[in-house]
Formats: C-alpha cells, structure tokens, sequence
C-alpha cells in the first residue's frame, strides 16, 4: 500500500469510527440472521452488514487484514469476492482466521476469487475459444502497451494489476480454509450454492460477463463446527 493510501486508511478510520460502532450495533439488533460482506466495494448486499476498507453511509469501515470489530461468534455468515487476492498470503490467513472468530458455530463463509489454475492454462498452446477471446479482450481492456494479444502480457498483468497480492489455486484456498478451523470445504461456481442464502452473490461477472467470470473465478464455502 503507498503512502497516501495509508494515509487515507487512517484518515477513514478516524472519521468513521464513531459511525461504525452506531452501525454495528443497528445492524447486529435489526437483524436476525446476521451476514458479514467483506470488501463490498460498490456492491451493497440487502440484509448483509456491507463492509470495505472505504466506508461511507452504506458500508462500514473495515480492513480484512486486522482484527475485525467484532465479538466471538457473531455472525451466521461471511461473504467475500475477489478481495483475498489482494492481501498477502499472511494477512489472507488471518483474515480467514478472524472470519471463523467471528462466526457462530455451525457458521458459513464463502469466499470467491480468481483461480490460478485458469492463468496456468492460458499459458497453455492449445486454448479454447473462449480463451483466446479473453486474451484478446484483457489486452484491450487493460494493456493497450502490448504490441500483440498475447497470453504472457495478460499473465503477468493479472499477477501485477489492480493491486493483487497473491492468486491461490484451489488446493491451497481449501488448505488455508481448513488450517483456519474450517470444515466442510467445498467447491462451488459462482452464484450457485447449496445454502440458498449464499446464492447469487457475486457481482464480478456483471463487470466482465459471465463467461469470462467463470473462466476466472473459483468459489470455495466451508463451516465452522
């Protein structure tokens, strides 16, 4: 993080403190089942307690990788979309450590973010259809410096880009679930769950549609017993 985001952080959480403890409170005494979404960014989930490391009027300040404002075994839920990919695999772990804190027993948490398997098989000679068309639209979209579409320049801005710590695959997303206290740990696509509360949550492919979602983004949900 650079220097003026940090200072922005602080600046945020000074102003906002006050305000998010008020918010917590409501929302934790005006909701039964009482659901935590972690780095909403601009999507604001009904009846979930929206929470970013920006807060304003509609979601509270929160940095997902400190110790979270909140008591042991709070929430029934937590929800998080294409935000761990952002924090290091240090601070994701704690960050999967506080979200089992904070759940009740019998407490879910769903966690979407990109795959790296799906850069590994970019880089691979034969690609689908739908992967060329991706190559094609990520260096558009995002590496107008590029001399040809090319899977190598999408690769390395997916690891450089929109500020992307570190990208997990599977094996150590479910590794890092259950080393947190999580059991149950499954694989789901995005807005597909068992669990109708954990239905149709994310929001990323209404950005890069849902093909090129699915190409990118793996969904894993575990329980805290």
């Amino acid at each position: 993080m650079h220097l003026f985001e940090k200072i922005s952080v602080v600046c945020q959480h000074a102003i906002t403190l006050p305000k998010r403890k008020q918010s917590i409170k409501k929302y934790l005494y005006d909701h039964h089942i009482k659901k935590l979404h972690l780095g909403c960014g601009t999507t604001i989930l009904p009846s979930w307690l929206n929470s970013d490391l920006f807060g304003n009027n509609k979601r509270i300040f929160l940095d997902a990788a400190k110790r979270f404002p909140f008591p042991n075994n709070t929430f029934d839920y937590v929800f998080s979309e294409h935000l761990i990919e952002h924090l290091t695999y240090t601070k994701g772990m704690s960050m999967l450590q506080e979200c089992f804190r904070v759940l009740k027993k019998g407490g879910k948490i769903r966690v979407a973010t990109p795959d790296l398997s799906f850069l590994i098989f970019l880089h691979q000679p034969k690609k689908s259809e739908l992967q060329q068309r991706y190559i094609k639209w990520a260096t558009n979209a995002f590496i107008p410096s590029a001399p040809s579409a090319d899977d190598a320049f999408v690769i390395n801005n997916f690891f450089r880009a929109w500020g992307h710590r570190f990208i997990y695959d599977k094996k150590i997303l479910q590794q890092s679930l259950q080393t947190a206290g999580f059991t149950s740990v499954t694989t789901c696509k995005p807005s597909i769950s068992s669990d109708p509360v954990l239905c149709s949550l994310e929001q990323h492919g209404h950005l890069i549609g849902n093909a090129f979602n699915l190409l990118e983004t793996m969904v894993l949900e575990g329980k805290k017993r």
